[in-house]
């Protein structure tokens, strides 16, 4: 397998990490997670403008038909960046569209960025259970309605449209009788509840109360959309396995210039034998999650059965070398390292909200541990 970046996806990968160093330093950055938006319509244009919002759109709705790996590179430099804008969610949901195969209109105006997207999938109770579903489906003359309530809906304040699971027969925790629907915002009955999180992101509690949409926002089949929300979860997953990976960079690189430079007994701390020892051991954990960042992103397109192993061994790993660079790095800082005024410890915060989207550490283990495969060979 060839590990290194296409022309294409280096080109990107440096347009998006001059943009950051420019025009969103931490000091700016700061200022716009403190705003009242959260958010920067300035910086989102600009992400729009070097292509990012049409990069893994068809390329029949106006995309450029990029791959998991294509977004592995723009999710790093993300990540390095510590962008706060709704660029995840808005390819996240845009892959639910794309799965649904009849949503070409709204895939067109993702591309251009004038559609932001949020999945509203998880609820109070269901902690990372996908399928465990009170969110209620149901037929309301050639439409349907939708009630119930969902929480930490990533940038769900900033959205115009939500991806929205709900279940239409079966029971709570059953896979079979889920739907999938695309709702906009401004639809009746939709109550956002927007606030920011530790990590510095947004996100949402969204009521739904007696929510009519027409039949034209079901998204694949009535009843039948576990297999479309799986798929696009494992994507959402790959996504912010390499978005991790950029944090973690970000924080070894800061972690080395600072032995480098923090004098103690008249010396570098850098040239401290126990130091280096700890620094290569964050660096193994890097390369560890980098390697099964790039893995994944790799076998999004295979068969279910190896997309869901894979999806889970790397955010098991990814997960574990965040926990681990961001302790290490935290505790070389010293008491700096838990402070607002150092980059490192709103990276540290990141990587924590990481490891506990579309499942931690110990939920992916159960899941990798239930694959067939696995069992074959345990």
């Amino acid at each position: 397998m060839d590990f290194n970046f296409k022309q294409e996806q280096q080109q990107f990968a440096d347009a998006l990490r001059r943009w950051v160093d420019k025009d969103y330093g931490f000091d700016v950055r700061q200022r716009i997670v403190h705003s009242a938006s959260g958010v920067s319509d300035v910086a989102w244009n600009t992400l729009v403008e070097l292509g990012m919002t049409a990069l893994p759109v068809p390329e029949a709705q106006g995309g450029f038909s990029g791959t998991a790996v294509d977004m592995l590179v723009v999710m790093q430099e993300l990540g390095r960046g510590l962008v706060v804008e709704p660029y995840f969610a808005t390819v996240w949901g845009a892959k639910f569209l794309q799965l649904a195969g009849n949503q070409h209109h709204r895939l067109e105006d993702v591309a251009k960025g004038e559609l932001k997207l949020a999945c509203a999938l998880g609820e109070k109770h269901s902690r990372h259970d996908l399928a465990d579903i009170k969110t209620i489906a149901s037929i309301n003359g050639e439409g349907y309605r939708i009630d119930g309530t969902k929480t930490v809906v990533i940038h769900g304040g900033q959205a115009d449209a939500l991806i929205v699971s709900a279940r239409s027969a079966g029971t709570q925790r059953d896979t079979n009788g889920i739907s999938l629907f695309v709702v906009p915002v401004e639809t009746a009955g939709v109550v956002v509840r927007d606030y920011r999180t530790i990590d510095g992101q947004r996100a949402a509690t969204v009521q739904f109360n007696h929510v009519a949409v027409p039949a034209s926002a079901l998204l694949g089949k009535m009843g039948g959309g576990w297999d479309m929300l799986e798929e696009a979860a494992d994507y959402g997953v790959s996504l912010l396995c390499a978005e991790a990976v950029g944090a973690m960079d970000a924080i070894f690189g800061a972690t080395l210039e600072y032995l480098k430079t923090r004098k103690q007994f008249g010396l570098a701390i850098g040239s401290f034998q126990a130091l280096q020892h700890r620094m290569a051991d964050m660096y193994i954990h890097l390369e560890q999650a980098r390697s099964m960042a790039m893995l994944v992103a790799a076998r999004m397109s295979c068969d279910a059965e190896e997309r869901r192993r894979v999806a889970s061994a790397a955010k098991v790993r990814v997960g574990q070398a965040a926990k681990f660079i961001g302790q290490q790095a935290v505790q070389l800082h010293g008491g700096m390292g838990v402070t607002d005024e150092l980059p490192a410890a709103h990276h540290f915060k990141r990587l924590t909200m990481i490891e506990l989207t579309l499942g931690d550490v110990d939920h992916h283990l159960e899941r990798f541990a239930a694959q067939r495969g696995f069992q074959q060979h345990s």
